[in-house]
């Protein structure tokens, strides 16, 4: 096991014997189902264990987390990564066991959302904006599930900002794509679990080649925060096979908002020429309402 895994064992054992007799039956089931526990909710774990969903609540106290949602977020950030999709199917299994997959998912987004908006730092967040403003050439690289965030980032930037270049799978390898990033640009990297090894190559490379970082990603844990000048989170916390990418999406929604509004003027301008090609065109159809 990871280092951290043994911490939380560790802090488990060392607290293990003035635990009451219910919190007892807990922490020998984390010990023993680490993996599934990480992911039950405190009232899905009382209940398989046989105790109240207090004595979890008491139990995660008890250890020094301020809340079963602490103990259970350690618990997360360790093991996330090493998920195998299999083991990813089995917990979508334990979702479909329970009912309403629908409320499930949408309740497991909404959550990552709320800890997104804590967890966010707005003078973090205002500094990645005049960063974008003052590179030369921005790249955006998210490979793998994030690829539909840095193409999403990609075509919004593209229409506010004129030096933007998404890198991605194509006739040119990742590096090639990268060849003439330098200290004037800047690279945004895009990972979430399971971080993509070639995405964190490509950042590495950028850093060495003097570029400006800025991750996105979702934990200080992360490989690209480590690489990164400058970092923002969104939690993309799974409860199955499916990479839950709302709450980064909707951070990068806010960073492309911010950028458009630095340019507002601009942005207008830009939008009225796109309103005349997509009228002359005919890019939308004009009688449907969406």
């Amino acid at each position: 096991m990871a280092e951290e895994t043994v911490n939380v064992l560790q802090c488990i054992n060392q607290n293990f014997p003035r635990l009451s007799k219910g919190q007892k039956r807990i922490a020998q089931f984390i010990t023993g189902e680490f993996d599934r526990a990480a992911f039950m909710t405190a009232a899905k774990l009382g209940s398989e264990v046989g105790v109240s969903e207090s004595t979890v609540v008491r139990f995660a106290n008890a250890l020094g987390f301020g809340g079963y949602p602490a103990l259970q977020a350690a618990m997360q950030e360790v093991i996330k990564t090493k998920l195998t999709t299999v083991q990813r199917v089995e917990m979508a299994s334990q979702l479909a066991g329970d009912g309403d997959i629908l409320k499930s998912m949408m309740k497991s987004d909404m959550e990552n959302i709320r800890s997104t908006l804590e967890i966010v730092d707005s003078k973090s967040f205002q500094e990645v904006v005049q960063t974008i403003f003052e590179a030369r050439t921005v790249y955006i690289v998210g490979l793998r599930s994030s690829t539909s965030l840095a193409q999403y980032m990609g075509f919004y930037l593209n229409l506010v900002l004129d030096n933007v270049n998404v890198v991605g799978y194509g006739i040119s390898d990742i590096f090639e794509q990268l060849l003439r990033v330098s200290k004037d640009d800047l690279v945004i990297g895009i990972s979430f679990p399971r971080y993509s090894q070639r995405t964190v190559e490509a950042i590495r490379y950028a850093r060495e080649e003097g570029a400006t970082i800025i991750g996105i990603t979702d934990s200080t844990l992360s490989p690209v925060a480590e690489l990164s000048d400058h970092c923002l989170m969104a939690r993309s916390n799974m409860v199955s096979f499916v990479d839950s990418l709302v709450a980064p999406l909707s951070l990068i929604n806010a960073l492309i908002v911010a950028v458009g509004m630095g340019k507002q003027e601009e942005t207008k301008d830009y939008f009225k020429k796109l309103e005349d090609i997509w009228s002359r065109y005919s890019i939308y159809n004009v009688n449907s309402k969406g």
